[in-house]
């Protein structure tokens, strides 16, 4: 029998996975330059961490979470994002007792039962930064730059950030009544009639043409702000400009989770069609407090590392892997394979990828095998060279060939990367 990765699972093979570690490393850059420290969560959770804090009337809780029950009867759910499970592990290790605000970030694998197309998978990849502890629009600010950093990084340019602020929670409950009022005039459907009664928010959500065109005349979030929610949704605005980040106003925008508060954001990529955001996030200043823990607000997001892969190959930005591997080092006999792994790791120890050639190969064989690595150089290893501690290195894009001193090899080396990384 052939076995098969699941349905709608993505995975990274070489020589994607590099290109993979490239951008998820790029996106992520920013978040440790401005102190914010890893994050290591668990990858499944007890279900009512996500049922409270995701929102029972979200699509992620009704319809794409992989929910199973354990030995011990208990509800188990694979993560389908990330906030969540970060909340959980704040309050529980007490990290909201202690300095703040928290700033953490975080990656891997999450799962969601979706239809896979293109873009879209039941296992896919996030990177996410979480700022909890502060309510100053400033660190909207810090956390939305963190995102626009990370695209810079790539060489991203096509996207577009489009922000809103559904309020404090009396401007969203007073938009909520303002809303439910207009809904209550449509001629919905009886699944949207009682999404609309759990949250009439998660309506503006609705992508079908029909509830666009019905939801035309819908009442503005953005009238409903109170004046402190008005004076912060200003200063974050003021924040962007000032670094320069442009962006549009969408008053429809409330993200697909119910734990949002006051400022929303999403990064669209027109090129990607259907399945154009690219990232977002938001504030969700009562999230803590509904999981059991201190009444902290907070802020954060989440960027889709497979999409801004899409988004690189749409704009033809190359991706590949930054380091070249250096060189592949050929033991001419069984005898010299020690003394070939001891070199190896001296260059290694330099920041060079090394490889080498394993069995018992023929030269012409293992020659073969440099020619198919992809490595800049190779050189055989064995006696007279391990004596004279002179190596002939064969640089395999032209067929040259020089003496090399052993040690010199770590920075001739060096050097040829640097060079191949400045073409």
């Amino acid at each position: 029998m052939k076995y098969q990765a699941p349905k709608g699972v993505k995975e990274y093979l070489p020589p994607a996975s590099a290109q993979f570690e490239r951008v998820r490393d790029a996106l992520l850059a920013p978040a440790r330059l401005a102190n914010y420290q890893l994050m290591e969560l668990a990858i499944f959770e007890e279900t009512e961490v996500f049922t409270r804090g995701v929102g029972e009337s979200t699509d992620v809780v009704s319809k794409e979470m992989y929910t199973f029950t354990d030995r011990a009867d208990r509800s188990l759910t694979l993560r389908p994002e990330g906030t969540a499970g970060v909340m959980r592990a704040v309050i529980e290790s007490g990290m909201d007792r202690g300095q703040l605000p928290v700033k953490v970030f975080y990656n891997g694998p999450f799962f969601r039962a979706e239809r896979p197309q293109a873009g879209r998978y039941r296992q896919f990849y996030q990177v996410g930064i979480e700022a909890i502890g502060s309510d100053n629009p400033l660190v909207d600010v810090e956390v939305i730059s963190i995102a626009t950093e990370g695209f810079a990084n790539l060489g991203l340019r096509g996207f577009k950030l489009v922000v809103n602020s559904l309020g404090d929670f009396k401007s969203r409950n007073a938009y909520r009544l303002e809303l439910s009022k207009f809904l209550s005039t449509l001629d919905l459907d009886e699944a949207t009639r009682e999404r609309a009664r759990i949250n009439p928010l998660r309506i503006l959500d609705d992508k079908r043409p029909e509830m666009i065109s019905a939801l035309a005349k819908a009442p503005n979030v953005l009238d409903s702000l109170n004046p402190q929610s008005r004076e912060d949704f200003s200063k974050v605005q003021q924040g962007l400009d000032a670094l320069g980040i442009a962006y549009e106003i969408d008053p429809r925008l409330v993200r697909g989770l119910d734990y949002y508060t006051k400022t929303t954001f999403e990064f669209i990529h027109p090129q990607l069609g259907a399945q154009s955001g690219i990232g977002g996030g938001g504030r969700y200043d009562g999230l803590m407090e509904s999981l059991g823990g201190q009444p902290l607000s907070g802020i954060g997001f989440g960027i889709g590392i497979d999409r801004v892969m899409l988004a690189c190959q749409a704009e033809g930005i190359d991706i590949s892997e930054e380091i070249p591997l250096a060189c592949f080092i050929i033991p001419l006999a069984r005898e010299w394979e020690f003394e070939a792994f001891r070199i190896g790791a001296e260059l290694r120890s330099a920041g060079l990828r090394i490889d080498f050639a394993f069995g018992d190969r023929s030269l012409k064989g293992a020659m073969k095998a440099a020619d198919k690595s992809g490595a800049t150089f190779a050189f055989v290893l064995g006696e007279r060279e391990s004596q004279s501690g002179t190596v002939e290195l064969k640089e395999l894009g032209t067929g040259q060939v020089q003496s090399v001193r052993l040690a010199d090899l770590a920075t001739l080396l060096g050097n040829a990367v640097k060079r191949s990384k400045g073409n």
